[in-house]
């Protein structure tokens, strides 16, 4: 039976894909809907080209910086149920990373370079640096909300992979459902994106209005819960797969709510992004991190410490352009804990004692990372805002437990 499970699931994704497009094709009957779901995949149209856009639908590829890389066509190796996700990881040699594939800023996949870039991605790269030793040992596995092997919660709990690093709310019912979050790396909040047209700019604009949200995301549970409590009535549009934003350019919703930082990338990436805005009133707070399977409090304590690495790097102005120099003169008994050079905190965790130096060494501390994928020289230059070390000013919230 395994040998035929692959068929048997291809066979049940088409009966789905094909029962979700008669069923959009019965409610198109159905006048003035109070939900639309849209399944089908539409064309591209002639004019919505963007400057970052897969070509390609992205695999898992492990990028090497010094040679050509291929992409893996293969299933990754995975982790047993039960077993050791450090040990896993390090008999392996490479961490199974879930990931966005087509959010240039956070997680892209570039089908024409065969690379991966992002936010996210780097945080990746960040626990493999502190596992392995080696930042380019990630093997990134794209994954989804919709249903299926690759959605992103299913996906951490089968071990597809070892960690989810996506765009990904930290909310009580999902820490309740067999799975645990690390710290956040990303404070964002909900917002919504119109025309600059349709001369709508509070949230009261858009009573009575059609909205697109992607189905089974927080998204669209912050949308319902808070416009009731405020009243306002509207016509839910609820999106099935990654077709979000290209249904609010092919005009089904007079409006597209999503995390802040989700719609500021994905309008400079739109043919026309002058032509849109994004509301400055938000409707929920987001905080976005690492998801694992619950159950290995060893594997939870090295992503948690390889993320706060990063923050404490940034809290004591150690970065990858000084870090060496950190290493061999600083006389910080708490510089030197982080790099390694005095301690045993590795140790305690099965990492080396010197992980907070591969990983600000080979990656960089929060600020490089952020300015890196998001910061002023990007094309998105999306403000730091709360995301800021605590006691650099700036109203930051990012503050890690003391090495020590």
């Amino acid at each position: 039976m395994r040998r035929f499970a692959p068929f048997i699931i291809i066979g049940i994704s088409l009966l789905t894909m094909a029962c979700g497009s008669l069923g959009r094709l019965v409610s198109e009957a159905v006048p003035t809907p109070e939900v639309i779901i849209i399944t089908a995949t539409p064309q591209d149209s002639a004019d919505q080209e963007v400057s970052l856009q897969l070509t390609e639908t992205p695999v898992p590829v492990d990028v090497a910086p010094t040679s050509d890389t291929t992409a893996v066509t293969t299933a990754p190796d995975t982790a047993s149920i039960g077993e050791s996700t450090l040990v896993a990881v390090q008999s392996r040699g490479v961490l199974n990373c879930g990931v966005n594939a087509d959010l240039p800023g956070f997680g892209f996949y570039d089908a024409v370079r065969k690379r991966w870039t992002g936010f996210d991605v780097d945080f990746c790269r960040v626990i493999a640096a502190a596992v392995l030793g080696d930042a380019n040992k990630v093997e990134y596995i794209p994954v989804i909300t919709s249903e299926g092997p690759n959605e992103r919660f299913t996906a951490v709990r089968s071990k597809l992979v070892d960690v989810v690093i996506r765009n990904t709310t930290w909310t009580a019912s999902r820490d309740g459902a067999g799975l645990i979050f690390g710290p956040t790396t990303f404070h964002d909040g909900q917002t919504f994106m119109v025309t600059k047209k349709s001369g709508i700019t509070t949230l009261e604009d858009l009573r009575d209005k059609r909205i697109c949200a992607s189905a089974g995301t927080t998204s669209l549970i912050n949308l319902r819960d808070d416009f009731a409590a405020r009243g306002i009535t509207f016509e839910a549009v609820e999106i099935t797969g990654d077709i979000l934003f290209q249904s609010y350019l092919d005009g089904k919703c007079d409006a597209v709510t999503s995390d802040s930082s989700q719609l500021a990338v994905q309008r400079v990436n739109f043919p026309k992004p002058d032509d849109h805005i994004v509301l400055g009133d938000r409707i929920s707070r987001e905080p976005l991190g690492p998801v694992m399977a619950e159950g290995d409090d060893q594997w939870y304590d090295i992503v948690s410490w390889s993320v706060y690495a990063t923050m404490y790097a940034e809290e004591l102005r150690v970065d990858r352009s000084n870090v060496d120099e950190m290493l061999t003169t600083s006389k910080d008994p708490r510089v030197l804990r982080l790099l390694g050079a005095e301690g045993k905190i590795g140790s305690q965790f099965g990492l080396a004692p010197d992980f907070g130096y591969q990983i600000v060494s080979q990656v960089g501390n929060y600020g490089d990372i952020y300015n890196t994928n998001l910061g002023p020289t990007t094309m998105f230059n999306i403000d730091r805002g709360p995301n800021k070390a605590w006691n650099l000013g700036g109203g930051g919230v990012l503050a890690s437990p003391p090495f020590r």
